[in-house]
């Protein structure tokens, strides 16, 4: 009778996608501090987000959830080194729109499949998209901007967070639709493509917001437009990209949570309510809130499907702008 209960038992956990070494996982989870990949550089949306969740992350674990920046590849080589992980849970990384779509549609040597290799647990923000420009650029808003740009071929440059990044992508399709020509500087992130365009030694940037809110308020940068549904609180001033006639750069960006592929699903579900959790600790909500983005933590469901959704709005961009890494 007892071999025929444990057979049952093992059959209906099997129907719900866990298996008993899995719960038995799960039940001790965790038991050691977690590992949170930031596959983009100190100072960016990425690593904003990923710190002002980690902490709120830990409490709710029971365990630290630390931090480790593995910035490069417009996000792939920390992407890469997740995906190669334990499926243990006790590695976790950032997704963002980077690593999950504009590099694997734009970047035939990917080194990750991004539906395949990854377990979904939580979108954890939704974030604006802005084009900033070092105050020193006569150029007082967009219109100006273009003609400037416009006028100058090959004089201005821009600033992203890597090669297949969002911000090189959005870059590269600004280009495109403005027939301009800028020169693109790629850097490890977004912190790094910062420090360039504050001291000027870049022009512009194609950034997330919360890296370059406080320097847009402090007016060391200025803000030409922002992706986003509606006018951003705290920026009246400035236009959405729609307002300006460039409705396909109006394209928010999000920072979600995953694990290696084969993470156990009740891992995954232990994972996933912790997060909400965390997204709603006051401290994190003021946190996420001033710096300008906005707390999701859907379904690992919901979020798997807004990655294929993602993945394939960028790989017709690609296609429909032929923009290819090589």
């Amino acid at each position: 009778m007892k071999a025929v209960l444990n057979a049952g038992a093992a059959a209906a956990l099997a129907i719900l996608g866990l298996t008993q070494t899995g719960v038995a996982h799960a039940q001790s989870y965790p038991a050691k501090p977690i590992r949170l990949i930031v596959p983009f550089a100190a100072g960016g949306t990425t690593d904003i987000v990923g710190r002002a969740v980690s902490d709120a992350l830990g409490r709710e674990l029971g365990q630290p959830v630390v931090v480790e920046n593995r910035g490069g590849g417009g996000g792939a080589i920390g992407a890469d080194a997740l995906a190669k992980a334990a499926p243990d849970g006790y590695t976790l990384g950032i997704a963002t729109v980077s690593t999950m779509a504009t590099n694997p549609a734009t970047n035939p040597k990917n080194p990750y499949d991004p539906l395949k290799d990854f377990s979904p647990i939580t979108n954890l923000v939704n974030v604006p998209n802005v084009l900033t420009v070092n105050p020193k650029v006569p150029a007082k808003n967009l219109k100006e901007f273009i003609a400037l740009v416009k006028s100058n071929p090959g004089k201005y440059s821009y600033a992203s967070a890597g090669k297949g990044s969002i911000s090189h992508l959005d870059g590269e399709l600004f280009k495109y639709m403005t027939k301009t020509d800028m020169v693109h500087i790629p850097y490890r992130g977004s912190g790094p493509a910062l420090n360039d365009t504050l001291a000027g030694q870049v022009n512009a940037q194609f950034d997330n917001l919360p890296s370059s809110m406080p320097f847009i308020q402090s007016e060391k940068l200025r803000a030409l437009a922002v992706a986003a549904p509606k006018r951003v609180e705290g920026l009246p001033n400035v236009p959405t990209f729609a307002e300006e006639g460039m409705k396909d750069m109006n394209n928010m960006a999000w920072y979600g949570l995953v694990a290696p592929a084969g993470t156990p699903a009740a891992i995954v579900t232990r994972v996933h309510d912790a997060a909400v959790k965390a997204l709603q600790d006051p401290n994190v909500k003021k946190r996420l809130h001033d710096a300008g983005a906005y707390p999701d933590g859907n379904t690992p469901q919901q979020y798997s499907a807004q990655i294929k959704r993602e993945l394939e709005l960028r790989k017709k961009i690609a296609v429909d702008q032929n923009i290819t890494l090589e």
